[in-house]
């Protein structure tokens, strides 16, 4: 039986800058997926990329006094680069000004809406942010500012190729109220909801050549307007599958897809459960499946990001302490919903109090008992289904689905940590050092079972912590009959 299939994304950022903790937290959760559902069995395919085609970029590099081709190579290298730091799993990574799939696809994708009558020219003047590269109404501004960058917008005028949105609005209520359109948390859903039935608008989806200063996709047919950022942008979930070329992959992953998931935070939900569902609705292609929404980190309660200026650099904290200690805050300490306020301090404490306490301590005393009382060789045991431990990681892959079928990362963790909780109970309650005097089939009886434990703690955690749990896996698993000789799996941190 073939496998199901199942395609993550996260977004594409802009390259006018360096990457953040900020998209490190999507990074991570999306790779979380990626691995459970390959562990699971799925076939998975997982993508990232960035946004070269922005006038952000553009910008940034004037400034720089830099070729805009220069800084956006350059930034986009960096994000690229956050595979080896952060473990992780991408299968494909697009850049929208190099990867030769992508200009055609964006182009089959324009013409398919324009087949179906949905794109017109007519002059326009509104209120811009470059920051989000979108037109604001008054209403939605806050004090005459941006609601995300705090800047004041400028006012355009110009004439572009515009989107009919709302001929798609009772499509889209449809779709999402159905679940056809699954949107997560459901406080985004709602969200969502209530900006649709509060009536679409068409949108303008060009830029005058001009004030593109001539960087982006050419409108097909119009070289006078550069196609906008974020149509170019949305593209890319289709046009890394060769949607332009009509490939196989666009097939396999999209068309006949099972899973079709994109990951974004909620400063951009609008662009991935409004307007792309209705650029494939009129392109006649099938939706997303699923939109799982993120809040925000926070640095001293200040949004971390490229415009505010709070910026937390992922590879310096990944190289002052550690890929696991990034990873499990993100993943332990993130909630579902609301924003999380990053400190080193609580970093560090999270990884002191479960990876280097909870978790090395427990593993380190097993293995190193094993080699006290019985020379490194486990000896046997059987597992009783009603002791708690057992019960404990036989049901902990239940509760790790669950969570993340909800797109619960702190939950998903908190799952796998029962056992480990539940493990070091049992160390205590069965006392291994005292039954080495008294019992010795008591002993092979308890040091199986948490050596067993700890392997099940392995596979739990390959998810959240690949690394980590590949040190675990490598430490409980007999070579000849014989464990590893014991050795600290989470060295402690200064802070």
């Amino acid at each position: 039986m073939t496998a199901p299939t199942y395609y993550v994304t996260t977004t594409i950022p802009y390259v006018n800058a360096r990457p953040h903790l900020g998209f490190a937290l999507e990074l991570v959760q999306a790779d979380v997926l990626a691995r459970h559902r390959r562990q699971r069995g799925d076939a998975v395919r997982f993508l990232s990329g960035t946004d070269d085609n922005s006038l952000k970029n553009v910008l940034a590099a004037a400034a720089e006094g830099v070729s805009t081709q220069e800084l956006v190579d350059r930034n986009a290298g960096a994000f690229e680069a956050l595979r080896d730091p952060l473990g992780l799993s991408f299968d494909d990574f697009i850049r929208t000004s190099r990867d030769p799939r992508h200009r055609p696809g964006v182009e089959r994708l324009w013409r398919a809406c324009a087949e179906a009558g949905d794109l017109y020219r007519k002059h326009y003047e509104g209120l811009y942010c470059v920051g989000c590269e979108q037109y604001y109404t008054p209403a939605e501004l806050d004090g005459g500012r941006c609601p995300e960058h705090g800047t004041e917008p400028q006012r355009v005028a110009e004439e572009n190729w515009f989107f009919r949105l709302s001929r798609y609005q009772d499509s889209l209520l449809a779709l999402i109220r159905d679940g056809r359109l699954r949107i997560e948390p459901a406080a985004r859903r709602n969200e969502v909801l209530a900006f649709v039935e509060a009536g679409l608008e068409d949108f303008s989806i060009s830029r005058s050549h001009t004030r593109a200063r001539g960087w982006g996709i050419p409108v097909p047919g119009d070289e006078s307007q550069v196609i906008y950022v974020w149509w170019d942008a949305l593209g890319n979930y289709v046009t890394s599958l060769d949607y332009g070329g009509a490939g196989e992959d666009y097939e396999r992953w999209w068309a006949r897809g099972d899973r079709r998931v994109h990951l974004v935070g909620k400063g951009v939900l609008r662009f991935h459960a409004v307007y792309w569902p209705a650029m494939l609705l009129s392109a006649g292609e099938p939706l997303p499946t699923d939109v799982l929404v993120h809040d925000y980190l926070t640095a001293e309660g200040k949004k971390i990001s490229k415009s505010s200026g709070a910026v937390v650099d992922p590879v310096a904290l990944v190289e002052g302490y550690g890929a696991d200690a990034v990873r499990w805050w993100l993943l332990r300490e993130v909630p579902r919903v609301g924003d999380a306020d990053f400190t080193v301090a609580r970093l560090t404490a999270r990884y002191e109090r479960d990876l280097a306490n909870d978790l090395g301590n427990l593993v380190n005393r097993v293995v190193s008992m094993v080699h006290r009382y019985r020379g490194g060789a486990p000896g046997r045991y059987h597992l009783n289904e009603a002791d708690p431990l057992v019960a404990a990681w036989r049901a902990a892959p239940g509760r790790v689905d669950a969570a993340l079928a909800d797109f619960d990362f702190r939950l998903a963790a908190a799952g796998v940590w029962r056992v480990v909780e539940e493990a070091n109970r049992y160390v205590e309650e069965t006392r291994p050092w005292q039954l080495a005097r008294t019992d010795g089939e008591a002993l092979d009886q308890a040091l199986g079972v948490l050596l067993a434990a700890c392997q099940a703690v392995g596979e739990l955690l390959a998810p959240f912590l690949p690394d980590a749990a590949a040190r675990i896996t490598a430490q409980c698993t007999p070579v000849d009959g014989r464990l590893p000789e014991p050795r600290h799996l989470f060295p402690r941190l200064s802070s």
